[in-house]
């Protein structure tokens, strides 16, 4: 939950949402994958990135309406979400169908990063280990 201050006041905005995730992607093409996705589906990318040793952070937003199609494609692009992100998307998924009317609008924020295993680099590790 992010708390931001509003004319004096505390607010808390209940779906800012920190997430870890893991991929055998290579981390360019997961962050424009990702972020096609993400743009696809209505949301907006805030920020994103790579590092040299394969963290892939983005922020995104979007309307909780869209949650469901943005946590499918999240899936779709390759990303194991820890066992607290998958709860955590389950919750604003539900509590958005029980609320479409009130909440459909409002805006859900995930700040998400990445671990990356691409696929060569652990085969590459692999031959080194053998060699």
């Amino acid at each position: 939950m992010l708390q931001t201050r509003d004319a004096g006041q505390m607010v808390s905005i209940p779906w800012a949402m920190q997430m870890k995730a893991i991929s055998i992607e290579e981390p360019s093409r997961l962050v424009q994958t990702l972020t096609g996705a993400i743009l696809g589906c209505g949301g907006w990318v805030l920020s994103r990135g790579a590092s040299d040793t394969g963290t892939v952070n983005m922020l995104f937003e979007f309307e909780r309406q869209a949650c469901v199609d943005i946590y499918s494609v999240m899936i779709a692009a390759g990303l194991e979400l820890s066992q607290s992100g998958h709860i955590r998307f389950t919750e604003l998924c539900q509590c958005t169908r029980s609320h479409q009317q009130e909440c459909g609008t409002e805006i859900a924020s995930v700040d998400l990063e990445i671990q990356t295993f691409p696929i060569d680099l652990m085969h590459r590790a692999s031959a080194d280990r053998l060699a």
